[in-house]
């Protein structure tokens, strides 16, 4: 089943009024070249995390309204139903097809309740799995927004797989052989986020967040007080000039002053320029459409994720010790 879904008539509340805004964004190597490569604003992480989760900020079908046309969204995994808390389907973006990828919020109580706060459940990302199948299967690039705390941890969830759902994903996106681009917009919970974050380019908008954990869990954990919150969030590193830092993201996307929702036309105008340049540059790098390039592209994002699990212990005696 499909439904097609014209720009102009969302079923989602809109976010304002939008001007031109067109930033350049920080990469991983400008950070290596540049010591004043850093982003114009240093909030501390806690604000970051209370920006991420603005209810007012874009969220996934905001971000793919104002970046292509013809969207036609497809529903269903089927083997169980529909998640609205995962959205996908194909669409025009810059004059090519793709395959969309995104984790849905809501802006009212209503929205968040249709769309489970933007927790997906094992449907949703069985969706989320067979829309990759069918972009593989097409040549379809692939982008991806990730903006969820996390996967649901109902109990309903665990019964219908949701630990496989995932893990099936990271495997499925380790064999997709077109380029994938992932967008964190908002929040980037742990695995709910990282089962459609396993791509070529990793993106973080300036003040999302990406962690195994959210802060208020990993203070509950680590001091049994949720309330060290904002003292995890510190510690976590999960903001993006960190994440840039160590690597696991690919570029910081700028937002306008006070955050995306400020000025939605800024990030989302910033975000399409982005993965434009990204998506150009991947199809420049590699040619899919050969099996040798092919399994370049592959060779070369599984080689980035092993490389986020290399380190050195400085604390290790030299051999002449």
């Amino acid at each position: 089943m499909t439904q097609s879904n014209n720009n102009n008539n969302r079923n989602h509340t809109p976010i304002g009024s939008l001007r031109e805004y067109v930033p350049a964004g920080i990469s991983h190597a400008d950070k290596e070249d540049s010591a004043e490569a850093e982003p114009a604003s240093a909030l501390p992480p806690w604000q970051r995390v209370q920006i991420a989760r603005h209810p007012e900020r874009p969220h996934a079908l905001d971000y793919i309204s104002r970046l292509c046309d013809d969207f036609v969204e497809m529903h269903g995994d089927r083997l169980y139903g529909d998640d609205a808390a995962i959205v996908g389907g194909l669409a025009q973006f810059e004059g090519q097809t793709v395959m969309l990828l995104g984790e849905q919020k809501g802006r009212n109580t209503k929205e968040n309740i249709q769309r489970n706060f933007g927790m997906p459940q094992p449907e949703g990302y069985r969706k989320a799995e067979r829309l990759m199948h069918h972009a593989a299967r097409f040549g379809f690039p692939i982008i991806a927004f990730i903006d969820t705390p996390g996967a649901s941890p109902g109990v309903q969830s665990e019964e219908r797989g949701i630990g496989q759902a995932i893990a099936q994903n990271l495997l499925v996106m380790l064999e997709t052989a077109v380029p994938f681009i992932v967008t964190v917009i908002g929040e980037g919970g742990s695995g709910g986020a990282l089962a459609i974050g396993v791509g070529d380019r990793i993106l973080m908008l300036e003040n999302s967040t990406y962690s195994v954990a959210s802060p208020e869990a990993a203070a509950a954990i680590l001091w049994r007080d949720a309330s060290q919150a904002s003292t995890a969030a510190v510690s976590m590193h999960i903001t993006a000039p960190d994440l840039l830092d160590y690597g696991v993201i690919d570029e910081i996307i700028p937002e306008p002053e006070g955050g995306a929702h400020a000025d939605p036309t800024a990030a989302l105008d910033a975000v399409r320029d982005a993965i434009a340049r990204h998506l150009s540059d991947l199809q420049t790098r590699f040619d899919v459409d050969t099996p040798v390039g092919a399994r370049r592209l592959l060779e070369a994002r599984r080689a980035k994720f092993r490389n986020m699990g290399r380190f050195i212990d400085t604390d290790e005696p030299s051999v002449s010790e």
